[in-house]
């Protein structure tokens, strides 16, 4: 039974990464050490025992690697699709170029920053489904292939930022959206960064995305409110305390900045960044 785990199939990712690594000669701690993360996590990785790391992660394995860029991320993102999703994909490759034509039209629409429902009503989505029977693609496939919606809080219209549900994180509706084609938290959101406390890792205009549904340990970069003014800010967070009190260090990453620690029920809310875009020029 044991020697069977061992041999579970890698992910398409693991097995990309393992064969670079060790075309390389490099042993896991080596990588490790590269990256910044830890050796069993790659161990992991690299046999299918945990998903693809984040996308920050996957870019510097690519660059330690030596990989073109999107070489590995690509790999990440076909694993990170639901298996019902990728059965659909399978069954359309198998029907040749009408499949061809669809997948092509799907990528080049999302680069183009089109939505499922432009899509299907210009009736080229519309045509190239119908038009490959037998095999059934439901509609909701397609979209889940989509990349999500996360709504820009920053351009909510009752200000930055507003509009918070009971459970904390923000109201769904905004001015502006941005898409992220990794993450499947309904409840993420994304906000802008303003000023200069993050550098040199985040500057200001860079678009954060945050996702509730990914537990916060010490040492992430965070989205923090406190109360009871509401205050948001976003920096490096540390757990601490002793004797019964918990407290909660909010540590900017820009030494002329002062960190400070507070009590962990002054903190209503806090919620892990999961990725970063950065305007062209920024």
């Amino acid at each position: 039974m044991e020697h069977a785990k061992e041999t579970t199939p890698a992910t398409a990712f693991g097995r990309a990464l393992a064969d670079r690594r060790s075309g390389l000669g490099w042993s896991l701690d080596a990588l490790a050490d590269r990256v910044g993360c830890a050796k069993s996590y790659l161990w992991a990785v690299e046999r299918g025992r945990k998903g693809p790391p984040s996308e920050e992660l996957v870019a510097r394995l690519e660059s330690a690697l030596g990989m073109d860029a999107g070489a590995l991320a690509g790999l990440a993102r076909w694993d990170r699709t639901p298996g019902a999703v990728r059965r659909d994909i399978g069954a359309l490759r198998v029907q040749g170029k009408a499949a061809e034509r669809l997948a092509r039209l799907l990528g080049e629409g999302v680069r183009a920053g089109a939505s499922l429902d432009e899509l299907y009503k210009s009736g080229r989505l519309q045509g190239l489904i119908e038009g490959l029977s037998p095999v059934a693609v439901p509609m909701e496939s397609v979209a889940a292939a989509l990349p999500r919606e996360i709504p820009l809080i920053n351009r909510v219209t009752a200000g930055y930022p507003a509009g918070f549900t009971d459970l904390g994180y923000p109201a769904r509706v905004a001015d502006e959206y941005v898409r992220a084609p990794d993450l499947n938290d309904p409840d993420a959101f994304a906000a802008r960064v303003v000023g200069d406390s993050m550098e040199p890792d985040y500057r200001a205009g860079d678009i954060v995305v945050f996702s509730p549904a990914v537990t916060v340990r010490s040492g992430m970069d965070c989205f923090v409110r406190l109360e009871p003014d509401h205050e948001s800010t976003f920096k490096r967070v540390f757990f601490g305390g002793e004797a019964g009190e918990e407290v909660i260090r909010i540590e900017p990453l820009n030494r002329r900045y002062e960190a400070r620690t507070v009590p962990r029920e002054r903190v209503a809310g806090l919620y892990a960044g999961v990725s970063v875009t950065r305007p062209i020029g920024g």
